[in-house]
Order: C-alpha cells, then sequence, then structure tokens
C-alpha cells in the first residue's frame, strides 16, 4: 500500500515551500493525506481488515496534530492547503 515514486514526487512538488524541501508540514500532512485516501479504498472493500483500519485512525491522528500545529505557526499556509486537498476544517 506504498505510494509510487512517480506519485511521490507529484505531491511533493505540489506542496512544497521551496525547490529542495521534503519535510516541511505541508509536504507531510500532503502525503498523509495521499495514504489516507488509498488505504480508507482499502477498507472499504475490506471490512474485516482491522489492522489496516487501526493504521488508518492513527495516520488521521498523526495529520490532524500536523494540521493543529500549521494552523497555530501559519494560519495562511493552513487556508491554502486544506483548500488544495479538498479537507474539512
Amino acid at each position: 500500500m506504498a505510494i509510487l515514486a512517480e506519485a511521490r514526487q507529484t505531491i511533493i512538488k505540489g506542496a512544497r515551500r521551496h525547490e529542495k524541501d521534503t519535510g516541511s508540514p505541508e509536504v507531510q500532512i500532503s502525503m498523509l493525506t495521499a495514504r489516507i485516501r488509498e488505504i480508507s479504498e482499502h477498507c472499504k472493500v475490506h471490512d474485516h481488515d482491522f489492522h489496516s483500519r487501526r493504521g488508518l485512525v492513527m495516520l488521521v491522528g498523526k495529520r490532524n496534530r500536523l494540521l493543529r500545529y500549521l494552523a497555530k505557526t501559519d494560519a495562511k499556509a493552513y487556508q491554502t492547503l486544506i483548500a488544495s486537498l479538498g479537507l474539512r476544517k
């Protein structure tokens, strides 16, 4: 269930702050959102896969913590990121 390298590069290019940015909160949230969407589709098909569901819940919690951090530190970047990812907040 890993994200392919090409998809990872396009996600990073869409969310990075500068040319060599791979660890900013925006990039991390974008990567987590891609993984969350992929795992949630998996969980829709496989109802009894509780281990993947637990991993999904943990990823959502990590993304929420990063979103709270970004909202505290840079509100404008937070607003543009949730608009670009289509998240509800």
